[in-house]
């Protein structure tokens, strides 16, 4: 790595190391959920939310994302965006503003808060494809970022593991097809994200198919 990619790749960590802090201090711990309101958001997730997110939120179709040990403020946070149809990406408005029109802030922190308490099981990704390359490269932008165009590494904020943390969500395991749909939302802006517009922005299509498919890889 060259002194220019250095320094380019510096200022974005910084500025990246910004950006978490303010998300942080921005962040609010989710209020307790009453046993009859967790009792609640069992049935729902059973009876309606298990149609697309799967059984315990581990969901078989790739389109739609994993929920089972996100994290619950995360949860709260797009579920009140879908509510509010402030989260404006195609597959937001085509599904989710329906479903999440007549939540209570309550029935919102209950499903978020049973879904975070899920175990993760492994993504089921498409036997016929081989994506050793892609996960390679992949592994290497969520480390170490992308110097020559300033991308930072990913793990600044989504740990390094993708866990996730109390300011930025669970990535590890999600769906690939799902996160490279998300990563083009929110590159075209279609989906905004004050954070994520700019670290997506000057992300290549091939960039964030690798990225997505190295976030798949880990459970």
């Amino acid at each position: 790595m060259n002194i220019k990619h250095s320094m380019i790749l510096a200022v974005a960590s910084a500025a990246m190391s910004l950006l978490c802090a303010s998300a942080a201090l921005a962040q609010e711990a989710p209020a307790p959920v009453s046993a009859a309101d967790a009792q609640w958001a069992e049935f729902k997730a059973v009876t309606t939310c298990a149609w697309c997110h799967g059984q315990r939120g581990n969901s078989i179709s790739p389109i739609y994302p994993a929920l089972a040990g996100q994290k619950s403020w995360y949860i709260v946070e797009q579920l009140q965006a879908f509510r509010a149809q402030s989260r404006r990406d195609p597959y937001a408005m085509a599904m989710m503003w329906g479903m999440a029109a007549a939540l209570t802030d309550t029935q919102i922190a209950a499903l978020a808060d049973y879904f975070s308490k899920q175990r993760p099981f492994a993504s089921r990704a498409s036997p016929f494809l081989n994506h050793d390359a892609q996960i390679s490269q992949g592994k290497s932008i969520y480390n170490d970022g992308v110097p020559a165009t300033g991308v930072p590494p990913c793990a600044a904020c989504h740990q390094a593991a993708a866990e996730g943390s109390d300011q930025f969500p669970r990535l590890a395991g999600q769906h690939a097809l799902y996160t490279i749909k998300q990563l083009i939302a929110l590159h075209n802006g279609s989906r905004e994200q004050v954070v994520m517009n700019g670290v997506a922005a000057p992300l290549k299509e091939s960039e964030m198919k690798a990225v997505a498919y190295y976030l798949e890889s880990l459970h």
